[in-house]
């Protein structure tokens, strides 16, 4: 796949305290998971560091990162790419998603005050009218904003950098899958965690959390998976063992 022209990072300035290496590092990472760089498309050295008016060093090694990260793969030297997820692997990201969404969630619940609390309430209003108008890359972001809005308060240490690494794995596919809907299935769970987190219901929290996880982006990309095995059945190149019948998973 020859790499495309079409990738344009959303305008960011370094902050204060940033050096080069770190908002690089920040902007691509920010790209990767509201699926900006789509699955599949190969990226340059380069090509990002000309976007981003610096040198190739800091990218570099921003590119370095992001594959230990497991949210790039190498192809050669110069280039990388966002891999895509199988059906397995979507599952096992999903899974550890509501493991640890779950936990942070019940972690943070009794020291969100009001100030934030409100704080939540914007995010998920941000959320929905991005959706209703269709930005989906807005979408994505604000939805992940929501989430570590409630989660830093007590597990930005270890947890947190933790399900941003899982993040980084599902963002880029969450937008393919979004946008290949044919009609919305979109279940806001964020006003159910809000009501729980208000009457400190840790099970109703935990419940809503993970709902939020599994008929989002759960749904989202099993129905994915089902039309790419559908048009592979179609073509005769589906999976051995599959039929449209099968479950999945």
């Amino acid at each position: 796949m020859k790499e495309t022209n079409t990738l344009r990072l959303v305008p960011d300035d370094r902050r204060p305290s940033e050096t080069v290496k770190q908002w690089v590092y920040r902007r691509l990472r920010q790209a990767i998971i509201t699926g900006r760089i789509p699955p599949g498309q190969p990226v340059t050295i380069q090509g990002i560091a000309e976007m981003l008016d610096v040198s190739a060093m800091p990218v570099r090694e921003a590119l370095h990162r992001l594959v230990a990260d497991g949210a790039l793969e190498n192809l050669d030297n110069r280039r990388v790419r966002v891999p895509d997820i199988d059906p397995d692997k979507f599952d096992e990201i999903i899974t550890v998603r509501i493991a640890l969404e779950t936990i942070a969630a019940e972690r943070a619940m009794p020291f969100v005050d009001y100030l934030r609390l409100a704080r939540l309430q914007q995010l998920d209003a941000e959320t929905d009218e991005a959706y209703t108008v269709g930005n989906i890359e807005l979408g994505i972001e604000k939805n992940f904003a929501f989430h570590r809005c409630l989660y830093e308060v007590r597990s930005s240490a270890v947890l947190l950098p933790l399900i941003e690494s899982v993040w980084l794995r599902l963002g880029p596919f969450m937008r393919e899958a979004t946008e290949n809907l044919d009609e919305s299935y979109r279940v806001d769970r964020h006003a159910e965690a809000l009501a729980a987190i208000r009457q400190q219901d840790a099970a109703a929290l935990k419940a809503a959390i993970a709902a939020d996880i599994q008929e989002g982006a759960g749904h989202l990309g099993h129905k994915r998976f089902l039309d790419v095995e559908l048009k592979q059945a179609r073509s005769g190149k589906h999976r051995p063992g599959w039929s449209p019948a099968s479950p999945m998973k």
